[in-house]
């Protein structure tokens, strides 16, 4: 395809400028909600794995429930199962493991002086800021015998922080009252942001968990363990272990099915981002369809050239012009006109992605190899919508062209 060719194709689509937009609209449409969408889930992923992240180093938690009977939501941690000899178990008996906490949650009115606010307050033990990998702003954690004694000592989050003592205060050795109990607070954590579900992990209170269980809950058992792997590769390991100490401790043997989970940080990210891909799926689905249309109307539309053309083509043809030199004339109209319709849909499609994040914060990360594909499923579109006209348009008879009214 020489110079002349695109320059006698550009002049032919200039000839019939509002059609030739209105028949990229399609590729328009299709690539910028290609672009947009998988700008989406690329970031819904990227905001996951930053939270999976935040959950600290090596994480696996074990939750009471099974996630076949019910899911997340209902399945694990509906229930609390777990024991405080469970937990001692893991401490003793597994092997690989930095440190392990349970948790006991729950939501309190956590108050100091006028200012109070309803917040989650979470009962773990002392090896759980070292788990979670969180680091303190000032203080220092509560130790071993705090949690021995139930001690009613507390760590602040900086959202809490903030919201009871101010911006830029420091909270240790002032005493709050959770639940009208007193507490002093012991540190202020470092601040982590959004968890994988959204929520606010800085607003938070936390204290030794028996102090939780004997002045916030009165409960009794857990509805889930935080366990710390020493290293990556240890993880596997590590979580095997756990599954069968704690079937062996809660004698669950085949066709039983376990009452409890055991999931670690990738599969805790793969749930979170199953709606981000079902989201991506849908949009990209909807997208094909677009395109595919757009491809049908870039046919219609140069079908149609053919046929108004059709004198202009005998002419060419009886004066010596190749049937391959039409054709390819055909043709680079089409995909001029698909790849205009691609760079106008990526720039559309970049510029969505941008306003969304603006609008709703919902993060957004456009992907230079969605940016590549679209731009070149773009162009394969109009060579395969193309080609067919280009070639009826290649095989007139010239006779028969010169003829045509």
């Amino acid at each position: 395809m020489g110079f002349a060719t695109l320059k006698i194709a550009i002049r032919a689509l200039k000839r019939n400028f509002l059609r030739s937009i209105l028949t990229m609209l399609g590729i328009i449409i299709g690539v910028a909600a290609v672009i947009s969408g998988v700008s989406l889930g690329t970031g819904a992923k990227a905001q996951v794995e930053k939270s999976v992240a935040s959950m600290g180093q090596n994480i696996l938690t074990v939750f009471s429930g099974n996630m076949q009977r019910g899911g997340f939501g209902r399945g694990m941690g509906s229930t609390p199962n777990l024991t405080r000899e469970d937990y001692e178990a893991l401490r003793r008996e597994i092997t690989g493991v930095a440190g392990v906490s349970p948790e006991v949650r729950t939501f309190a009115t956590v108050a100091f002086g006028s200012a109070n606010q309803q917040t989650q307050v979470l009962g773990v033990g002392e090896d759980y800021v070292m788990a979670r990998s969180w680091p303190f702003r000032s203080g220092q954690n509560f130790t071993d015998s705090d949690v021995r004694s139930g001690n009613k000592v507390c760590l602040l989050g900086t959202t809490a922080s903030k919201t009871l003592f101010g911006e830029g205060a420091d909270p240790v050795g002032q005493i709050v009252r959770i639940k009208g109990g007193p507490y002093q607070v012991m540190g202020l954590l470092e601040s982590k942001g959004a968890n994988t579900f959204g929520s606010d992990q800085d607003d938070i209170v936390l204290v030794p968990w028996t102090s939780a269980q004997k002045r916030l809950t009165g409960d009794t058992m857990f509805r889930s363990f935080t366990v710390s792997a020493e290293s990556p590769g240890a993880m596997t390991d590590v979580q095997n272990q756990i599954t069968e100490l704690l079937r062996q401790r809660h004698k669950i043997v085949p066709p039983r099915e376990d009452d409890f989970t055991v999931r670690n940080q990738q599969e805790l990210a793969d749930f979170a981002t199953q709606t981000s891909r079902v989201m991506t799926v849908v949009i990209s689905a909807i997208a094909g369809i677009s395109l595919l249309v757009g491809g049908i109307g870039i046919m219609n539309i140069m079908l149609v050239s053919v046929t108004e053309r059709t004198r202009e083509i005998g002419i060419r043809l009886a004066v010596g012009g190749r049937g391959s030199d039409v054709m390819w004339q055909f043709l680079a109209e089409a995909i001029l006109l698909s790849l205009a319709g691609g760079a106008l849909g990526i720039a559309i499609g970049i510029w969505a992605s941008k306003i969304i994040t603006e609008l709703s914060a919902f993060p957004t990360l456009v992907s230079p190899t969605s940016i590549v594909i679209a731009f070149s499923v773009s162009a394969a579109i109009g060579i395969v919508f193309g080609f067919f006209p280009a070639l009826k348009a290649a095989r007139l008879d010239p006779i028969e062209a010169l003829r045509y009214e």
